[in-house]
């Protein structure tokens, strides 16, 4: 049997549908209160609204804010603003924090000047300074100005760095212990929090100037005597640590690659300035995944599926432009055959398999680069030697499947001439596609622009203009 507190993979889907279910009955029992001819119409339709309010409030205060966030990114504009004004308002911080950019903005929107400040005067400084950007400037300098001058030291260091560094996710909210105290004075200086930090696996080990000096673990603090120095138990070799400036990419895969929880962050001279948590790596490579798989689609960014129509337009016809482009230069590829595709009209069915499987082969290819590119894995250097690996991979499957579609091409139409035609097409568009797969991504990283952003669109155009005159021109030459 199983309680509030735990938590499935399914239950937020349970939470979102049982608010839809009392946003539905609240709409049902308004409209039937509206039809009926009632006395004291509006009293019955204030106590209805309260009373849905109040299940509505009720569950929603029960929910984690991350929950809540996922919500109100699942339901329409008019809904998700209802529920909004129904959370405490100490909690709109935590869950601006939560939802995605685009609904961020929508809430945001919504909100008086007053209502933003107390909002961001509950967050940490690290947290704060992800909500920043989205904050209106005289919001920001309200709540810089009530600020402790520690905590606009740390805001202003954290806004400092640049989007993708470890500094821009890194957390000031540590514990730090020295080298010449027992166990048992840390244990005391432990019991003295109220709760440690989240995700504290270890504790950081500095001098009078901070520098760190080692690292403590819970375990060894927990398994040794405690009448035992610091010094004696703490770990002084191959402590993986960080420096703000360094890219957020790498550190993540530190973490995957050595399973941390948490790690310092340092300066140049090795004082610890923060940390970097598990939780925060998480976010980072769930927002670097999702921008990834935008991207490839040529999004310019993360979209509200509930925005307006005009928001969702602006966002997506740049790319849309881009391929209305390379769709009329693939069509006026065609209208030069089009004398030999009314002579032999197999052509016209066979043309579209030749671009289609270029494009799947050429997908595949970046996806591949794009991957490897992300994490580190591939040099600029290393472009010729993946151009000649991607090439003989091409022209292993062109032979092969472009084999078996001339033989299907052959039984189809009793023209073996038509069959090695429609093999050599297929292996020269596999072939550019290759090359294209490994060239785009290679060459938009040498420019320092992003390698995912618009492949595919630009590989669909690449293999549909290629295949179509590659097919075309050699049927033209071979078989008429």
């Amino acid at each position: 049997m199983t309680t509030e507190e735990e938590l499935h993979p399914d239950d937020v889907q349970q939470h979102l549908r049982e608010v839809q279910d009392l946003l539905a009955r609240q709409k049902l029992v308004e409209s039937l209160v509206h039809r009926q001819d009632m006395p004291r119409h509006d009293l019955v339709e204030t106590l209805v609204h309260k009373q849905h309010v109040a299940g509505l409030q009720a569950k929603l205060d029960s929910l984690h804010p991350a929950d809540i966030a996922y919500i109100l990114e699942a339901l329409p504009r008019d809904e998700r603003l209802f529920v909004w004004e129904l959370v405490k308002a100490e909690r709109d911080g935590e869950i601006l924090l939560e939802v995605s950019d685009a609904v961020r903005e929508s809430l945001i929107e919504t909100m008086a000047p007053e209502e933003l400040k107390a909002a961001a005067e509950s967050l940490d400084a690290d947290e704060l300074a992800d909500l920043a950007p989205d904050l209106p400037p005289e919001v920001i300098q309200d709540v810089f100005q009530s600020l402790d001058s520690e905590g606009r030291e740390q805001l202003r260091a954290a806004m400092s760095y640049p989007e993708d560094s470890v500094g821009a996710l890194m957390d000031f909210d540590m514990v730090t212990v020295r080298e010449d105290i027992t166990l048992e004075v840390v244990l005391r200086y432990l019991r003295r929090f109220e709760e440690l930090p989240d995700h504290t696996d270890k504790l950081f080990v500095v001098d009078r100037e901070d520098h760190l000096k080692g690292i403590l673990s819970l375990e060894s603090l927990l398994i040794n005597d405690p009448e035992t120095d610091v010094a004696e138990v703490m770990r002084k070799e191959a402590i993986i640590s960080f420096e703000p400036e360094d890219d957020a990419d790498d550190a993540a895969q530190a973490f995957e690659r050595y399973d941390l929880v948490s790690a310092p962050v340092v300066d140049r001279e090795k004082r610890v300035i923060g940390r970097l948590t598990v939780a925060d790596v998480v976010d980072f490579i769930r927002e670097e995944s999702e921008a990834e798989i935008l991207s490839h689609a040529g999004l310019r960014e993360e979209e509200d599926i509930f925005a307006s129509v005009w928001d969702s337009v602006k966002n997506r016809w740049a790319w849309l432009a881009v391929n209305l482009v390379t769709a009329f230069v693939a069509s006026r590829v065609i209208g030069l055959f089009e004398g030999s595709i009314e002579k032999l009209v197999a052509l016209a069915a066979l043309m579209p398999i030749v671009a289609g499987i270029g494009g799947n082969s050429g997908n595949q290819t970046i996806t591949m680069i794009v991957r490897a590119i992300a994490m580190g894995q591939v040099e600029e250097s290393a472009m010729k030697r993946l151009l000649k690996k991607e090439i003989s991979v091409a022209l292993i499957n062109g032979v092969v499947w472009g084999g078996l579609l001339g033989v299907l091409a052959w039984w189809l139409y009793h023209s073996i001439s038509l069959g090695a035609v429609m093999t050599a097409a297929m292996t020269l568009n596999l072939l550019l596609a290759a090359t294209a797969g490994v060239v785009i991504p290679m060459l938009r990283q040498r420019l320092g622009a992003d390698p995912a952003v618009g492949s595919s669109v630009l590989i669909t155009a690449i293999t549909d203009s290629g295949g179509f005159f590659i097919f075309l021109g050699l049927a033209t030459l071979f078989l008429l």
